[in-house]
Order: C-alpha cells, then sequence, then structure tokens
C-alpha cells in the first residue's frame, strides 16, 4: 500500500525546453550578432568539422573565451525556479545551452542537445568525454593519443540525445519552452511530439507562434523574460498541485 503523503508515483511530468535567452539573462552572450556572425566569425569557421579541419586553432580559441566567460556568471532566478519544481513534480530540462547554468542551479535531469562547454571529447573516439573548466591547445590528446575538442555538436553532425528528447517530451504532461523561439532545427520540431493532452507554456517578451505550438490543444503564452515569468508560473503550478 502506498503510504499518505507519497506522491512520487503520481507526480506530473513537467519538460523544459529552454534556449539562449534564458542564459543571456545571466550575461551568457547569445553568439550570434544580428549580421549573423558569431563574435564577429562565420558560423562555419568556429561551429562546423570543415571550420575545425580548415582551422582548429580558431575554434579551439572561440569556445576557450566561451568556456572562461562561462566561469564567471551564475545562474539566474529562472534557472532556480525550475529547481523547485522537482519538489512536485518530474522534471525533465532539455536545453539547447551548452553551458552548465540549469546544472548549478541544482536541476537534477538536464538533456544538453548542443553538448556541453565544460566537457571535451576525443576526436577520433568521441565516447571519450572529459571534465573540462580550463582552455584547450593543440596538442591536448585524449588517452588514444588524438587531439581534444569541444564536447559541442556542431553544425552538420548528429545530434546524439535527440531522440531521449522526443522521449520525454512524449510523455510530458506541461511543456515549458522559454529563452528560444523553438525555429532551429532538430530542437524546433520536439513540440510536435506532445500528446494530444499537453499543456504548453510559451514564455517569451516577444513571443512568435510558430504553427506547431498554435496547433497545440491549451496553449499559454507569457510575455515576460525568463527571469521575470518563470517564477511565478512555477509558483502556481506548485500550488495548484
Amino acid at each position: 500500500m502506498q503510504e499518505q503523503g507519497d506522491k512520487s508515483a503520481v507526480k506530473k511530468k513537467v519538460v523544459v525546453l529552454s534556449g539562449a535567452g534564458m542564459s543571456a539573462e545571466s550575461g551568457i552572450k547569445t553568439f550570434r550578432d544580428d549580421d549573423g556572425l558569431w563574435e564577429g566569425h562565420d558560423v562555419m569557421d568556429v561551429a562546423s568539422p570543415e571550420g575545425w579541419q580548415a582551422n582548429a586553432k580558431l575554434v579551439l580559441n572561440f569556445y576557450n573565451q566561451r568556456r572562461r566567460q562561462l566561469l564567471t556568471v551564475s545562474p539566474n532566478l529562472g534557472h532556480q525556479a525550475l529547481v523547485k519544481l522537482e519538489s512536485d513534480y518530474d522534471v525533465a530540462i532539455v536545453t539547447q545551452n551548452v553551458d552548465d547554468l540549469h546544472e548549478r542551479a541544482g536541476s537534477s535531469n538536464v538533456i544538453h542537445l548542443h553538448g556541453e562547454l565544460l566537457k571535451a571529447q576525443s576526436t577520433i573516439q568521441p565516447s571519450l568525454v572529459y571534465p573540462c573548466n580550463r582552455d584547450i591547445s593543440l596538442g591536448d590528446n585524449c588517452e588514444q593519443g588524438s587531439q581534444l575538442r569541444p564536447a559541442i555538436v556542431w553544425f552538420g553532425e548528429e545530434v546524439p540525445l535527440l531522440d531521449q528528447a522526443i522521449e520525454e517530451v512524449i510523455s510530458a504532461d506541461i511543456i515549458i519552452v522559454v529563452g528560444t523561439s523553438m525555429k532551429v532545427y532538430p530542437a524546433a520540431g520536439l513540440t510536435s511530439f506532445a500528446q494530444d493532452r499537453t499543456k504548453i507554456i510559451y514564455i517569451d517578451p516577444k513571443p512568435s507562434i510558430n504553427e506547431v505550438l498554435a496547433q497545440a490543444h491549451e496553449l499559454q503564452v507569457i510575455e515576460k523574460t525568463a527571469v521575470n515569468g518563470l517564477p511565478n508560473l512555477v509558483e502556481s503550478l506548485v500550488v495548484g498541485q
């Protein structure tokens, strides 16, 4: 018999789809400028296998700068609010962000679709992944003797955790979309896997409702940033549980 007060077996599933706008409020640059350049670089020069082959030193320096900046910032109120959901809900965070701010805030189930900035991987064996909170230089090798690279999913590479993210979305009772326009694929297609019963909550100061979201049976739009919108939303979800 289930003991009174034990809600672990009946917790509703909340899946959070987070993007660059969430980290931007902690001071993380969103990389892409208005002209489409990433910190002055063409995206394919610093975020593709071809760019790596052409100029590995440039790519390493680009991500070394991103990593140094990450170590100077902290989770914001939006990150912290999501942690509180875990007391009453089964929470999974599917993020396009490569930072560790969700984890630092205390979230326990985070899926990084685009990789992790604080990890390095072997160039010949992608399964060889190492913690990395320092610069990566040419000559830094894995245990098999090959050059280390950022553990980032570059354009043109498969997204290894996409199937896991899809499974989370399929099982969701509530989906919260925050800090992302959901226009970049494959992440943009995730909401299409939601069951008909799923409630979708879209938090964005300037929301652009795409066709998938507009067809949801129950769509709630909160025209605020993550920092301003998530704390109150989480409070209402916990109280209403």
